[in-house]
């Protein structure tokens, strides 16, 4: 998920407020270009489409992620649907936001989707 970016800056932290367990242990993974069937959108988040790939495999993507025409779409990036779950206390390294979601890097390396409402941001390098 980690974007390249020309410029570089202190990685923003922030830290886990209410614990998270990652809903899908076998998360879509997407490649740009790739056919996807798309389905309901997501009631709880918005921005977020219900996509299934070729081999069957489904799961929630962005919506900017795919250019569709009714159920029928294409991937317009890769995208990884890793979810990581977090312990309160946690201090996690943020990468990018996505409609209510952070992908984030905790201590251990492993990198994944956390809800907003689960972290606070403490700022850059986790000084306040």
């Amino acid at each position: 998920m980690k974007k390249d970016n020309a410029e570089t800056k202190p990685p923003s932290i922030c830290r886990v407020i209410s614990a998270y367990q990652a809903a899908y242990p076998d998360p879509l993974v997407i490649k740009v270009g790739e056919k996807l069937t798309v389905g309901e959108k997501e009631s709880e988040w918005s921005g977020w489409l219900w996509c299934t790939n070729q081999d069957g495999k489904s799961g929630w993507v962005p919506e900017k992620y795919v250019e569709h025409k009714g159920d029928i779409g294409v991937a317009r990036f890769d995208y990884d649907a890793t979810e990581l779950s977090v312990d309160i206390g946690q201090e996690l390294i943020i990468d990018c936001e996505e409609s209510g979601w952070i992908w984030c890097t905790n201590q251990q390396g492993l990198q994944g989707w956390v809800p907003v409402v689960h972290l606070e941001i403490v700022g850059e390098g986790g000084k306040q």
